[in-house]
Order: C-alpha cells, then sequence, then structure tokens
C-alpha cells in the first residue's frame, strides 16, 4: 500500500480537492486498493468541517466528490503512515517540515513538483478569490496528480 497525504492550511479548499481528484484518478485506474488517500491541513482552523462549498461545487462540476472529506490537521504520527506529504505551498511544506522528525522529512514535497504542463511551483489558496480560482486549481492539481500516479507507479512498480 502507497499512502499519499495532501496538506494546505485548513485543510478546506486545496488539499481536499488533491485528495478528490487523485482519488478519482486512482479509481479510474483500478489502484484504489493499492494507493491510500487523505487530506490535511497544518493548522487546526476547519477540523471536522466540510470542505468550502466554492470547491465542493467546481470538482462536482467535474465529476468529482468531496463531500465526504472533513477537514483535521496534519500529525506527527502522518510521517510515520504516509509516503508522501505534498503541501500546496512552501508556507504549508515549512510548516510540515518544522514538524516532521528528520529521518522522515525527505516525504514532504511540493504537489506542484509532479506537474508536467504548469510552471508554477505552488498551488495558489482559492479562499479569497472569485469561482475561477478553483477551476484554476483544479486545472493544476489535475495535472500534478497524474504526473504524481505515474511516479508512485515507476516507484513502486505498480
Amino acid at each position: 500500500m502507497v499512502r499519499v497525504l495532501f496538506v494546505c492550511l485548513g485543510n478546506i479548499c486545496r488539499s481536499p480537492t488533491a485528495e478528490g481528484v487523485f482519488r478519482k484518478l486512482v479509481t479510474e485506474q483500478g489502484m484504489e486498493r493499492t494507493i491510500d488517500i487523505d487530506s490535511a491541513g497544518t493548522h487546526a482552523y476547519h477540523i471536522n468541517e466540510p470542505p468550502d462549498q466554492r470547491a465542493v461545487q467546481a470538482a462536482a462540476y467535474r465529476e468529482i466528490d468531496l463531500t465526504r472529506i472533513r477537514g483535521r490537521k496534519a500529525t506527527l504520527k502522518d510521517f510515520d503512515h504516509f509516503d508522501y506529504l505534498l503541501a500546496m505551498d512552501e508556507e504549508n511544506k515549512h510548516n510540515l517540515l518544522s514538524i516532521a522528525p528528520s529521518d522522515l522529512a525527505h516525504k514532504v514535497r511540493l504537489l506542484m513538483e509532479f506537474s508536467n504542463s504548469f510552471n508554477e511551483r505552488e498551488v495558489p489558496d482559492p479562499y479569497w478569490g472569485g469561482a475561477s480560482g478553483f477551476d484554476r486549481v483544479l486545472d493544476m492539481i489535475e495535472d500534478a496528480s497524474r504526473g504524481l500516479l505515474a511516479d508512485i507507479r515507476a516507484r513502486y512498480q505498480l
């Protein structure tokens, strides 16, 4: 089992979107029993809350269901459990690295490192913008998710 955790600040916009996008991709490839997927935030702002309604609506338009996801905070245990801890931006990467055991810090990366079509290193936070920001985030995450799945297949020979 390969385990992937997507991480943003509050776990209501970008990381649940990434969880939903990647879950759909993994399911379409028939790999849902091979890859475990979750999301978390580096802050406890939205514990047990559903994703932002704008994220839910934008994802639903692409037949991605985010309604079962609930916010949680990333913990020290996540470093033992997950193979990939993928931050949406440098701030959250830094936040993860600040709590990471030194021997497990290598698991922390930026999601956009796996992108094939975007030059951006960070997934922008759409929270303060309009609906188009959520669509842009979806485009970026979908692209990076395909690259991530290719990396997992190559690394784990799946």
